[in-house]
C-alpha cells in the first residue's frame, strides 16, 4: 500500500510534464529544448542530494566499472521516454498525450517475461494475468475520458501524438526495470536516478546542439518552465516513482499495481489544463471514465495488500510425500 501511495503522489508531479510541455508548445517553444533542458536542470538537484548523503563515490565506481549498461538503459529509460513525449506535445493537446501515456500500465505488464526470477534464474517471469485484467479496467476509463475528444482531432494529429507516446510507454518501464536489476541492492534510488541522468547527458547534448543549429536558443519562458518540469517531474516525481518500484521490485503483481498508479495523473492533467490553460471541464462521459479509473486503482490496491491464503501444514506434508 505504501508503494501505491508513493506512486500516486508521483503521478501528481508527473502531471506537470504534460501541462507545461503543452504550454511551452502553445508559446512557440521547440520540443528539443523542452526535452534536453529538463535533464540539464535535474543534474544539480540530484548531485546535491547524493553528495549530501555521501554516496557519490560509490556511484562513480559502479559507473566506471561497467559503463555500457548505464549508457544503454539510460538512453532507453530517459531519452527514448522523454524525447518522444515532448515531440508528441507539438501535435496533440495535453489530455491526449497524458491519456495515451496510460498505455504504460499495459506495457509494464507485457514486459514481465523479459525479466528473470530472482530465485530461479533459469525461469522467466510470467505475465501477471490478474494485474493485466485490472489494468485493462483502468484503460477503459482512459478511453471514456478521451472518447468525445477524439472526434475533434484529425488522424494525422492522432498518429503523430500517439505513436511516439507508445514508444515512450515501453521505454520508461523497460529502462527503469533493467537498471533496477543491474544495480540490485548495491545502489539506492537517489544514486540510480543520478547515474541514469548523467549517463543520458551525452545524448541530450547532441540533441541540444542540433536544436541550437536548427531553431536557435530557447526563450526565457521555456527555460523557466523547463526548470519547473525538471524539478517537479524529473526530480520529485522520478524519485518517488523509482522508490515505489524499488519497494516491490521482486513482485510482478505489486510492480504492475505501482505502475498503474500513474493513471491518476490524467485527473491532475485535466485539472491543470482547466485552470492553467483554460480548457473546458470534462463532460459526463469523461467523469464516468475518472470513476472507472479510481475503481481500477482501488482493485489494484486491494489485491496488492491482500496476503495470500496459507496452505495448512497437513496439506503441505501430503504434497511433499506425493
Amino acid at each position: 500500500m505504501k508503494a501505491i501511495l508513493l506512486g500516486t503522489l508521483s503521478s501528481l508531479f508527473f502531471a506537470v510534464t504534460f501541462v507545461l510541455n503543452r504550454s511551452m508548445e502553445l508559446e512557440g517553444g521547440n520540443w528539443i529544448w523542452s526535452a534536453s533542458l529538463r535533464y540539464f536542470f535535474m543534474v544539480p538537484f540530484l548531485l546535491i542530494l547524493v553528495l549530501w548523503r555521501r554516496n557519490f563515490y560509490q556511484l562513480w565506481l559502479e559507473m566506471k566499472k561497467n559503463p555500457k549498461p548505464w549508457l544503454i538503459w539510460s538512453f532507453v529509460g530517459f531519452v527514448l521516454f522523454y524525447a518522444p513525449l515532448t515531440f508528441a506535445a507539438a501535435y496533440g493537446p495535453a489530455w491526449l498525450i497524458a491519456g495515451t501515456w496510460q498505455f504504460t500500465i499495459i506495457a509494464g505488464v507485457l514486459l514481465t517475461p523479459f525479466f528473470k526470477s530472482n530465485t530461479q534464474d533459469v525461469h522467466r517471469l510470467r505475465i501477471p494475468v490478474k494485474a493485466l485484467a485490472i489494468s485493462s479496467i483502468i484503460l477503459i476509463g482512459i478511453f471514456l475520458i478521451q472518447f468525445n475528444h477524439m472526434e475533434s482531432v484529425s488522424w494525422t494529429v492522432i498518429l503523430l501524438s500517439f505513436l511516439p507516446v507508445i514508444i515512450a510507454c515501453f521505454a520508461y518501464p523497460l529502462g527503469n526495470r533493467k537498471m533496477m536489476a543491474f544495480c540490485s541492492d548495491r545502489l539506492d534510488t537517489f544514486q540510480r536516478v543520478l547515474g541514469m541522468t548523467l549517463a543520458s547527458l551525452p545524448f541530450w547534448f547532441v540533441l541540444s546542439f542540433y536544436g541550437l543549429a536548427t531553431v536557435g536558443l530557447p526563450s526565457m519562458s521555456q527555460v523557466f518552465q523547463s526548470f519547473l518540469v525538471g524539478l517537479c517531474s524529473g526530480v520529485i516525481a522520478t524519485m518517488l516513482f523509482f522508490f515505489a518500484t524499488d519497494l516491490v521490485r521482486h513482485s510482478p503483481e505489486h510492480l504492475a499495481a505501482v505502475e498503474a498508479s500513474l493513471s491518476i495523473q490524467i485527473i491532475f492533467v485535466i485539472l491543470g489544463e482547466v485552470f492553467l490553460l483554460s480548457s473546458p471541464w470534462p463532460d459526463s462521459v469523461a467523469l464516468l471514465g475518472i470513476i472507472v479509473i479510481i475503481m481500477g486503482m482501488i482493485l489494484h490496491s486491494y489485491f496488492s495488500v491482500r496476503t495470500p491464503k496459507r496452505v495448512p501444514l497437513i496439506k503441505q506434508q501430503h504434497k511433499a510425500k506425493a
